[in-house]
């Protein structure tokens, strides 16, 4: 069970990599107004969702236990962003309060997953 929660654990971080990565290379096109969402950072908002669920359904399975409240905050962002980049993927040019607002939630999930 642990093996299985640790490859979850990984491939969740990779998912998380792949979101912020995609936003970070587009960083200096979002200064220009001519950002886009990467196909890179659908799948990474794709892969957490996928994966964060089965985390939560193995510690919920096993003796752990689990801070729905939490779990609950870093759902509800995760839809958001995925929402938005689902939304603007064939754009040419995101602007830019949005583009800024995936990456300010991309970060605050980091941030609540860190230290709450």
């Amino acid at each position: 069970m642990d093996f299985l929660r640790d490859i979850l654990l990984a491939l969740h971080i990779i998912g998380i990599a792949a979101l912020l990565g995609g936003f970070l290379f587009q960083m200096k096109a979002m200064g220009a107004g001519t950002a886009r969402m990467l196909p890179g950072m659908w799948h990474g908002a794709l892969v957490m969702l996928v994966t964060g669920v089965a985390l939560v359904g193995l510690l919920e399975a096993g003796d752990g236990t689990v801070n729905h409240i939490k779990v609950g905050v870093k759902l509800l962002i995760l839809v958001v962003i995925a929402a938005l980049v689902y939304l603007r993927r064939d754009d040419e040019a995101v602007p830019t309060p949005v583009f800024g607002t995936v990456g300010l939630l991309t970060v605050a999930n980091i941030f609540i997953a860190v230290l709450w």
